[in-house]
């Protein structure tokens, strides 16, 4: 929803008036089609996990698709020649715009595909965030049902600005709360650790901090709204020893590069089970993946999938509230 109203208050900004709604369409379409590559299989449950957010939002893709779909659009489409510079615009930024605000959050996203590097994953934004997409709708549902209103275009317009100072606001929250990492961190002697910083669900108030350590990792939460003092961490271990044996495995080797290494990993009945330590929070994580067996000497490569039976509590929306107003 978030991407379609987006790509639609972009297209319906630049488009002509006389052409609004035709670009609010347009707009949404174009918004989702990047993530069109969730229907592709790309052979396995780690390939279709790292692969996500790859050529489809590669901006050397999208950038040049953009120009070739518009072309071809003037050629065939009376709106796109009466107004080719600001359906360009309009085409143009309904796509790009999609893997920038993908790129704000925690599960990465190849921007620069085809090159290896590791995915772009700003993390200042949860996936679904009220604050980002409503300004966005209210602008939509304006321009839909009354396309050649001044105001609904004041909407339409507004929308977008509102939205882009919240995302501004979510790269000051993250500093703000990285800082205060660091500064708890540096008392502890960790100040050169690697650490995520990763807002709470559907807000940019609660952060929670990640830092990978020599035995596992610490998680800890920081709320802008009160003075906690000291950043408080919770330990946990990780299986380096096999995590490290494990990696000429194919897919071992691709989920910490996918993640940055930000991962955990567990020995379960002979199978090595790696966790995204980025998306979720203990002990409740979304991306938990078996992908390697014990072998005899070496680890070694099998079909891998998802791992459903590890512990998963509710989060209880209340509980984030509470912890964003009243501290731990």
């Amino acid at each position: 929803m978030t991407q379609a109203a987006l790509g639609a208050s972009i297209a319906g900004v630049c488009a002509p008036k006389g052409h609004r709604r035709k670009a609010l369409l347009a707009g949404a379409l174009l918004g989702t089609l990047p993530d069109m590559d969730v229907m592709i299989d790309f052979g396995g449950a780690v390939e279709n996990f790292t692969y996500h957010r790859g050529f489809s939002h590669s901006l050397f893709v999208l950038a040049p698709f953009s120009i070739v779909l518009w072309l071809l659009l003037k050629r065939l489409w009376a709106p796109a020649r009466e107004a080719p510079v600001r359906w360009l615009l309009a085409i143009s930024l309904a796509l790009v715009t999609h893997p920038l605000l993908d790129a704000h959050t925690a599960y990465g996203t190849q921007l620069f595909w085809p090159m290896s590097v590791t995915p772009t994953m700003w993390a200042t934004m949860f996936i679904i965030d009220p604050l980002y997409t409503l300004p966005l709708l209210v602008g939509v549902v304006a321009a839909v049902f009354w396309p050649g209103s001044s105001r609904s275009n004041s909407l339409l317009a507004a929308g977008v600005v509102l939205s882009t100072v919240y995302l501004a606001w979510s790269w000051l929250g993250q500093s703000l709360a990285r800082n205060h990492a660091d500064e708890s961190l540096a008392e502890m002697g960790l100040q050169d650790a690697p650490v995520f910083v990763v807002p709470g669900p559907f807000n940019t108030l609660l952060w929670r901090v990640v830092v990978m350590t020599d035995d596992g990792y610490l998680e800890g939460f920081d709320s802008l709204l009160v003075d906690e003092g000291n950043m408080q961490f919770s330990a946990y271990t990780s299986d380096y020893a096999a995590l490290r044996e494990a990696s000429d495995v194919w897919a071992v080797a691709q989920l910490r590069w996918f993640a940055n290494d930000f991962v955990r990993a567990d020995v379960r009945n002979d199978r090595l089970v790696i966790t995204d330590l980025r998306m979720g929070s203990e002990p409740n994580y979304v991306f938990r993946h078996v992908a390697a067996a014990r072998g005899n000497p070496h680890w070694k490569a099998i079909p891998t999938q998802q791992a459903f039976d590890l512990p998963f509590d509710e989060i209880e929306l209340s509980d984030i509230w509470a912890r964003i107003w009243s501290g731990p």
